[in-house]
């Protein structure tokens, strides 16, 4: 076994605690909700990245590649000077939600190169300018800009010009589960000696405010080169520097007066490292060499073209010359790492493709954090603290007392979105569950504890309104991950994992039922459901138009969950054939759903459009027509995720099953016959669970495999292209709401208009598109075929086609014919700079037609799906030409 799946298995069984630490800080503790005190809930603005160095958080830390233990009691984070900035740079800089023109934004160069699911191995890489950061040009600049204007980046500010920056590159290695040794090695890039401050930082979190803690921890100093770390509850750390650092120590404690303008309690404050480094005041540093924040801090001259190393040890058991093995674990570990993912990636020839993918894993592995949230604490306050204003117990999130949140979870974006989103996070497990199952699956019965769940039922959204609903793919990937770890083990399947999430999943499944389809007629009101700015105005106020919105994309977001709960009952009837009964109840909740969508309360409207051939929503005002919102959006091909092919000698294990769908098909014959049908046995006497019929789905898909509608060079967009010369506008109350195809960045304010759902292509629609073609190909197999793309004469079946549109999300990433990467936009060092060309950045979405990456640059969480589809791409034995495609599709 290889060592990383010897790790993997110690770690599963409770023998060695090989995740005991991690990269569980954050890089944004600052502007979050739960560090806001503010009466008004502007959480922007009552902690800033100005406020950040001087402030002790409340509920989480922050660092440039930290590592903590998976509580968050004692955090390594780096901290850098190149001598010119105003302070330390200690953290990551970025505009808020207000100060950027497209939203909130990382304003750095980062990179994450490399993590094994244990963080056995870590290593990523930080640009860092020689000249002074530009903070204040880069919040003057974007602020001047508007919304048609593209963002100001770090990198349009000239400071990379002349390669006058350091590479940092920060690696982790642990020689046990409690013995991490950490390296920073730094390149000077440019063309003269500069000089750079480096301090390896150690701190504890703050927890003794609170009235638990009834000893405080505390670093001190043992000898010239080494710090003891003592918690009572975790025991003595040493930490050993090579070299001969400066070490100073300070306490995680806030300076009142520079922030409030208040006399401040304590002495020696979080800022006394950065005030003693950038002014030379040791004022707020303890002359004791003891305190509860350290740093060894390390003065360089780098000539220019050489590099710099610093190494440093954490360990319980402190051993003689403890930084002579150093060097060989990192060397181990990294070839250990190597090891791992050859074996992972062994179908994976290309490779550009493997560095692709395994950065894809890193950005995911590096992306889990220590979320540390108890609402009710948070509402009420701390004992003998100051209280919270009286604002907040009738504001944000004052309904979720219940929600204590304390454990390490997936991030979508550790700067832009340091906490976690539920639609997002089940996304993440895909992908994850090839390298870490057992993590994907905690993960995922994490947000159905009671403790996370709602008591209605509701599985909470994201820390800005735990309220806000997002699309029910929860079970999607409950299965899925299910299914991939099954395969995994040779065909033995978590049953407990599987139960007890399908238990959950059942109270999630009632609060839809119950609260989004208020009138009982299985027409789903979700709101926006994620995809921000995806309507002519935000669809969770419809309301506020004196309408109520019936929703293509709700409704058939519940379809699909009724054939994800459907199929998970049927995996559980392997163990139990009691679930039999419950899958015929999603059965039939399914099938009522597909009746609604076609004659909604018996009155003869439908959510389809005859004339058009696609899905709509439709927007009631009281005592006129019902009115279809004919905007040619994903919410039209969303109905194309609820497929599910059956094998057919199921239905012969499971006679009550069988029993319930002879009596559909005898009694309610309207209803069988609006869905794809099961009395037809397709491929290998497969049958098949699908809103859409022969002739529905061909419509839908011509418009999709349409490039003058949704298909684009790298995957299908959010929303047709024929809005470019056609925008859709609509009037309601005498308001006038226009929406046209936007492929890059958003144009509105809607939702922060941070993101843009009005043309961009985003990454985990495309992947429900390609597996559910692949649904649809299974049912038909090599007997079905559609035009691809559409008006070109090439008939492709749907596998094929599903292969293809991977491969255009693929090309994101990969070199093109010119050597250029998609991704990268027009950005020349970022496209042929030796030391930039290579490293990926997964976006939030990506643009309509040229593919370059917009939005939040790390959000590996959903984007990491890439790997997912390299994987799937490769997953042919034997290299195959298909129909008239010219892709080689490589094994």
């Amino acid at each position: 076994m290889l060592a990383e799946y010897t790790r993997l298995q110690e770690d599963r069984d409770f023998t060695k605690h090989w995740k005991k630490w991690g990269p569980y800080l954050t890089e944004r503790q600052w502007g979050t909700v739960r560090e806001d005190y503010s009466p008004d809930g502007a959480a922007w603005e009552n902690v800033t990245h100005d406020d950040a160095r001087s402030k002790a958080y409340r509920w989480g830390e922050e660092g440039i590649g930290g590592i903590s233990d998976y509580k968050q009691k004692l955090c390594l984070a780096w901290a850098f000077w190149n001598g010119k900035d105003p302070f330390i740079k200690e953290r990551l800089f970025g505009l808020t939600g207000n100060q950027g023109n497209h939203g909130e934004d990382v304003k750095e160069i980062y990179y994450y190169l490399d993590s094994t699911p244990t963080h056995s191995y870590m290593k990523m890489l930080y640009k860092y300018p020689q000249t002074e950061f530009p903070y204040g040009e880069l919040v003057n600049e974007n602020g001047r800009r508007s919304k048609t204007d593209r963002e100001y980046e770090l990198i349009d500010t000239g400071v990379f010009d002349d390669d006058r920056y350091f590479d940092i590159f920060i690696e982790y290695a642990k020689h046990d589960a409690e013995d991490i040794i950490a390296k920073v090695t730094i390149h000077n890039r440019g063309p003269e000696s500069a000089p750079l401050w480096v301090m390896p930082t150690l701190w504890f979190r703050k927890t003794w405010f609170t009235g638990h803690e009834p000893f405080l921890p505390k670093l001190s100093l043992v000898r010239s080169n080494q710090i003891k770390a003592f918690n009572p509850k975790s025991g003595n750390y040493s930490i050993t520097f090579d070299g001969a650092p400066d070490i100073r120590f300070c306490d995680n404690e806030t300076n009142r007066e520079r922030l409030y303008g208040i006399p401040n309690e304590k002495k020696f404050l979080k800022d006394g490292i950065n005030d003693f480094i950038v002014k030379g005041d040791d004022s707020k540093l303890n002359p004791a060499f003891t305190g509860t924040k350290a740093a060894a801090i390390y003065k360089l001259d780098i000539k220019a073209g050489e590099k710099a190393e610093i190494v440093l040890r954490l360990q319980h058991q402190l051993e003689d010359e403890p930084l002579e093995i150093c060097n060989h674990c990192l060397q181990q570990r990294n070839k250990e790492a190597d090891e791992f993912y050859n074996h992972l990636q062994e179908r994976v020839t290309d490779p550009d493709l493997k560095s692709i993918q395994r950065q894809a894993y890193a950005g995911m592995m590096w992306s889990k954090q220590f979320y540390y949230y108890d609402v009710e604490r948070w509402l009420e306050g701390d004992p003998g603290r100051y209280s919270p204003p009286k604002e907040r117990k009738q504001g944000r999130n004052h309904d979720w007392r219940h929600l204590q949140n304390y454990d390490i979870i997936s991030m979508p974006d550790k700067w832009e979105y340091p906490w976690y989103a539920a639609w997002d996070l089940a996304f993440h497990c895909i992908p994850i569950s090839r390298v870490d199952p057992e993590f994907a699956k905690d993960q995922l019965q994490l947000l159905l504890n009671e403790w996370y769940m709602h008591p209605n039922g509701q599985i909470p959204a994201y820390e800005w309104n735990f309220s806000d609903v997002n699309p029910p793919v929860h079970a999607y990937a409950v299965q899925r991950v299910y299914q991939i770890d099954k395969k995994a083990n040779g065909g033995k399947g978590d049953q407990e994992f599987l139960e007890r999430a399908m238990h959950k999943l059942m109270l999630n499944f009632t609060w839809w039922v119950n609260q989004k389809d208020s009138d009982g007629k299985n027409i789903f009101e979700g709101g926006f459901l994620g995809l921000d700015n995806i309507s002519l105005f935000d669809r969770s106020h419809a309301q506020y138009y004196q309408g109520k919105l019936e929703q293509a994309d709700a409704t058939s977001w519940m379809a699909m969950f009724c054939l994800n709960m459907l199929r998970i009952s049927l995996d559980l009837c392997e163990f139990n054939k009691v679930y039999q009964f419950t899958a015929t109840k999603f059965l039939e909740h399914f099938l009522y759903i597909a009746g609604a969508m076609n004659n909604i309360s018996a009155e003869q409207i439908s959510l389809w459009d005859d004339e058009d051939n696609f899905f709509y929503d439709i927007f009631h005002v009281p005592g006129k027509e019902p009115k279809k919102m004919k905007v040619r959006s994903i919410v039209g091909l969303i109905p194309l995720f609820a497929v599910e092919p059956i094998r057919e000698e199921l239905f012969d294990q499971l006679p009550e099953f069988r029993k319930r769908l002879d009596f559909f098909l005898r009694e309610k014959p309207k209803l069988a016959a609006l869905v794809s049908s099961w009395i037809q046995p397709g491929y290998d006497k497969r049958r098949l669970f699908s809103l859409l019929r022969g002739h529905r789905m061909k419509k839908v898909l011509q418009k999709m495999l349409d490039s003058d509608e949704f298909l684009s060079d790298f995957g299908i967009r959010s929303l047709s292209k024929f809005h470019e010369r056609k925008p859709y506008t609509m009037k309601i109350n005498g308001d006038t709401f226009s929406i046209k195809y936007t492929p890059g960045e958003s144009d509105t304010r809607m939702f922060g208009g941070n993101s843009n759902w009005r043309g961009p292509i985003w990454f985990p629609i495309n992947y429900l598109i390609i597996e559910s073609l692949k649904k649809f190909d299974f049912y038909y197999g090599g007997d079905f075929s559609i035009e691809y793309p559409t008006g070109s004469g090439n008939y492709m079946t749907m596998d094929v086609i599903a292969k293809e549109l991977s491969l255009r999300c693929i090309k994101i990433f990969m070199r093109d014919e010119n050597g250029n990467r998609p991704f990268n936009g027009t950005q020349e060092k970022f496209q042929t700079d030796p030391n930039f060309k290579d490293y990926i950045l997964f976006y939030e979405y990506f643009q309509g037609d040229n593919g370059e990456g917009l939005g939040a640059s790390h959000q590996t969480g959903w984007t990491g799906l890439v790997a997912e589809m390299i994987h799937k791409f490769y997953k042919e034995k034997k290299p195959h030409t298909y129909g008239n495609s010219t892709t080689l599709f490589r094994s």
